[in-house]
């Protein structure tokens, strides 16, 4: 927990000294930190490589409740841009 605390803390530090359209950055409240198996690392190169063109046909929302509820992780609302 505190890692992810320095880091948005750092990176939102950073991001507001790249000029003033990013003056308003900040991070949601909230995180979510998944592992990945070893043998799965190239499918989720992919994945990413493909995010955009992916969260055209699916909600990145819809797939990451999805995914949530698959996994049976429990989750607040709040944190789930609803």
């Amino acid at each position: 927990m505190k890692l992810l605390e320095e880091l948005k803390s750092h990176s939102s530090k950073w991001i507001k000294s790249k000029g003033a359209a990013y003056a308003n950055f900040s991070w949601q409240n909230g995180y979510g930190a998944f592992s990945v198996n070893p043998a799965e690392v190239e499918r989720v190169i992919q994945y990413i490589a493909n995010q955009k063109e992916h969260h055209r046909k699916k909600a990145f929302k819809t797939e990451y409740k999805n995914f949530l509820e698959k996994y049976e992780v429990a989750y607040d609302e709040r944190y789930v841009w609803e």
